[in-house]
């Protein structure tokens, strides 16, 4: 394949990177903190708790903080929620207890319960305590597929109550999409990996990395081979453009590309180009816009079929975009490509509208030039890494079925996370998943509910 030449590395002077790239919030100081804790109304039944998806005791921990006890408010929030210290970094806490929050009403903005949770879980961190031991030994053992934030909230509970995990995880590295797809500028200071360390800190996790389900084990096997068995699997494959990509270089997945900023050591060595176009409205759309134009692109769209009322991302991120420097078109959708030379040099669009509930065409077009096309329009899910099982376990909108527990359908096998039919692919969500299985497999293991029949 040709390479584009406006794709290049080194757009910006050395010592630029490291502005770009930093902190997207500085961290509250301990007077920030208490101040900003102040403000919080410490509600009877606070719908903060209600709206978010762990359950945190969000007023106790403010308080907590209030009263200056920042690692006694980061264990609050860690007996809820594992991975609270990254889900404080990249949850959209806009859309869920901030949006909640009564202090809306009252003076329009709601308490920064994100940046709180991270001062906690940071000052937790920083004291280098681990707060969780391995409980009694039970003499049971569960593998956990995925070292993404499901896999890991599930083996930490696991541990917690006695059982002994081993954890599989395909790459090399484990976090998941914390360590490998969000954007750099949330997650600093390789944060995604000490958490990981922390968490695997309370023994009785083994962890095994370069083992992928499918490839170097069956889901039969492990069956065979455990008491229970966790998927934690993620999503495996992007959704295709539905366009012929002319074999142009210079088109790829947002998530591949986020993936490569995420593991390199030397950002100034990241090709980028001068015009780049990203399709899709999620997170993952808003992460590789914003971070194409801190590496040095000149222009970057995010194209997104319907409005931004319907975007993935939330309003918040959206506003993030826009004051990057990314421009945001709506009603569009991708219908060729054009290149010279093996290169891409734009792309054509279609203009959309809504029609009795459906996207249509307008029948107008337009060309927006662009040397650099990432596709970001969501992932799914490959029944096949199931090998041979996935007639057994049921399947529901192309992901796997679960009940109230995670239960699958196939007797001792759980599953939680973006793998699942209910997910919400949010890693708040995968957290809770987790440790909610992790609960329903301790209670089967010790004989409280019987182990489902097939």
């Amino acid at each position: 394949m040709t390479s584009a030449p406006d794709i290049r590395s080194g757009r910006l002077a050395s010592g630029e990177y490291a502005e770009a790239f930093c902190d997207l919030h500085a961290p509250l100081d301990p007077h920030e903190a208490r101040v900003a804790a102040e403000r919080c109304l410490f509600c009877y039944d606070a719908p903060c708790v209600t709206a978010c998806p762990t359950s945190i005791d969000i007023p106790l921990f403010i308080k907590q903080i209030a009263t200056g006890n920042a690692r006694g408010a980061g264990k609050t929030i860690l007996d809820s929620n594992i991975l609270g210290g990254m889900c404080a970094r990249v949850c959209p806490t806009e859309t869920l207890c901030e949006q909640a929050c009564v202090r809306n009403e009252a003076e329009g903005e709601p308490v920064i319960i994100g940046q709180l949770q991270r001062h906690a879980t940071d000052a937790v961190m920083a004291s280098g305590r681990q707060l969780y031991k391995h409980g009694a030994p039970t003499g049971k053992r569960v593998a956990v597929v995925g070292a993404g934030p499901a896999g890991l909230s599930c083996a930490h509970k696991l541990a917690t109550l006695g059982h002994e995990v081993v954890v599989f995880e395909a790459r090399q590295k484990p976090g998941g999409l914390n360590e490998h797809g969000i954007a750099s500028y949330k997650s600093t200071n390789d944060f995604a990996q000490k958490e990981v360390d922390w968490i695997l800190g309370v023994g009785g996790i083994e962890l095994r990395c370069g083992q992928a389900l499918g490839r170097d084990f069956t889901l039969a096997d492990l069956r065979r081979d455990f008491d229970a068995v966790f998927l934690g699997l993620g999503l495996q494959a992007v959704n295709a453009l539905g366009i012929d990509d002319a074999g142009l270089s210079g088109i790829e997945d947002a998530v591949s590309f986020i993936e490569d900023l995420r593991q390199s050591k030397n950002l100034s060595t990241l090709p980028i180009g001068r015009r780049v176009v990203v399709v899709g409205g999620g997170m993952t759309a808003v992460d590789a816009a914003v971070q194409a134009k801190k590496l040095g692109a000149e222009e970057v769209t995010i194209v997104y079929r319907r409005g931004a009322e319907q975007m993935g991302a939330s309003r918040y991120e959206q506003e993030l975009a826009l004051t990057e420097g990314v421009v945001v078109r709506h009603w569009a959708r991708p219908l060729a490509v054009k290149g010279e030379s093996g290169a891409l040099r734009s792309v054509t669009f279609a203009t959309t509208a809504e029609k009795d509930g459906r996207l249509v065409d307008t029948g107008e077009t337009f060309d927006l030039p662009a040397d650099q096309l990432f596709k970001a329009i969501g992932q799914l899910f490959v029944p096949q890494v199931l090998e041979g099982s996935s007639d057994m376990l049921d399947l529901e909108a192309g992901r796997i079925a679960v009940d109230d527990e995670r239960r699958t359908s196939l007797s001792g096998v759980w599953a939680g996370g973006d793998c699942v039919a209910a997910g919400r692919d949010l890693t708040v969500v995968a957290v809770e998943d987790g440790k909610q299985a992790a609960l329903s497999i301790n209670s089967t293991l010790q004989g409280l509910v019987p182990m489902a029949a097939e």
